[in-house]
């Protein structure tokens, strides 16, 4: 392997309402990369904070040029934060880190020595997690169970925010929704070589977290769209001509019962119930087959080119031209 890669590092942190962490984390992530690497940057999002989250921000960006800062016009979520640093991102190596201070910079190195020995992705695995037992770690082992089974995707932590991608891997994920979950289910499309290696996890000191219980009705639907995802993305038409094929035979099956009864048996008393569920199956069949010719066109448009973002800047801080 090349051991000997220049090393350009952009670091993406996502932030919602993190004012006292924000000097911290900029402190923590110079004193882990300083003097290692040939450039670096710092990428700053700031996700509709409605605290004091952009003036540190701006501090920090004002004493050193190297920190950058994306400003939301109002709140998208942790995803579109992500997706946002990701555009941006210069560096041929790309990490991103919560800004709650739990994640450890000092562990940056690693991800980036696992990336030069030709791993495309490095997953970060908060062993010894310190978060609350019954509403973050047990609602996280059960949720990583259930992911790792629906996308094939062995991972023992997919919600650890510290990763590493190569740049071409990082510039490819489209995330929405909670989908920075499933970041190693959705690039595993690409043949990605990738790793897993534990991570220090540290005690939350300043804000209040923003997951809980009710997070899990979401995961639940995007974890359902991304096995949908990965499974039919490239044949939709395989996926609702499926179920409408089935449909409209179960259609054909009770129709022919019910002309048998008809016309040999001579029953002229057919069953109401069955004659409609005919019908309906079949009309439903020849629905879901219309509905897939409809997905494969938008999938065409889709794959070639046309892309929305899922979010809407208002500023952007510390590029060229500023």
């Amino acid at each position: 392997m090349n051991s000997k890669i220049n090393i350009q590092l952009s670091i993406v942190i996502p932030v919602f309402n993190e004012e006292e962490n924000i000097a911290p984390l900029y402190n923590d992530i110079i004193k882990a990369v300083s003097g290692k690497y040939d450039d670096f940057e710092i990428i700053f999002i700031d996700d509709g904070s409605i605290d004091g989250s952009l003036e540190q921000m701006l501090m920090q960006h004002e004493k050193d040029k190297r920190v950058k800062i994306i400003e939301f016009m109002r709140n998208f979520g942790q995803s579109a934060a992500i997706s946002a640093g990701f555009s941006r991102a210069a560096g041929n190596i790309i990490i991103p880190l919560d800004g709650d201070l739990q994640n450890d910079p000092a562990d940056i190195p690693l991800f980036v020595e696992k990336i030069k020995e030709g791993f495309d992705m490095v997953n970060g695995w908060r062993m010894n997690r310190k978060d609350n037992l019954f509403f973050r770690k047990i609602p996280s082992y059960l949720g990583n169970k259930l992911i790792s089974s629906i996308t094939g995707v062995k991972l023992r932590d997919s919600g650890c925010t510290m990763r590493a991608f190569t740049r071409k891997i990082a510039k490819n994920l489209i995330l929405y929704g909670e989908m920075h979950r499933y970041i190693p289910a959705i690039a595993s499309r690409f043949g990605v070589k990738s790793v897993e290696i534990p991570v220090n996890h540290r005690e939350r000191k300043f804000g209040k977290s923003k997951y809980g219980l009710g997070r899990t009705f979401r995961l639940i639907l995007d974890l359902i769209s991304i096995k949908y995802f990965l499974t039919f993305s490239f044949r939709p038409l395989h996926f609702f001509g499926g179920l409408g094929l089935l449909s409209m035979g179960s259609g054909f099956i009770s129709g022919l019962y019910l002309a048998y009864e008809r016309f040999f048996v001579k029953n002229a008393n057919l069953s109401r119930p069955l004659l409609f569920f005919s019908i309906l199956t079949l009309i439903l069949g020849f629905q879901m087959i219309f509905l897939g010719l409809v997905a494969e066109m938008m999938n065409r448009l889709y794959y070639e080119g046309l892309k929305k973002n899922i979010y809407y800047i208002d500023k952007e801080i510390g590029w060229d031209g500023d």
